[in-house]
């Protein structure tokens, strides 16, 4: 699900206390995004882990 978004529509979607944030705020959203990023990858990377697992062991079975 892909969704291409104009300039203008991705900082109008942003909070003023985000726009008016400073760096040091910045900065921390950042970590918390690409921690959210990772925890995400990592999720999906489990999903598959469990469904290969299921289908290896019904193939077993």
């Amino acid at each position: 699900m892909s969704m291409d978004l104009s300039l203008q529509q991705i900082v109008e979607g942003l909070p003023k206390s985000l726009l008016n944030a400073s760096d040091r705020d910045l900065e921390g959203f950042q970590k918390i995004i690409e921690e959210t990023i990772k925890l995400r990858e990592g999720h999906r990377n489990l999903q598959k882990m469990v469904k290969n697992f299921s289908t290896s062991t019904i193939q077993r079975a």
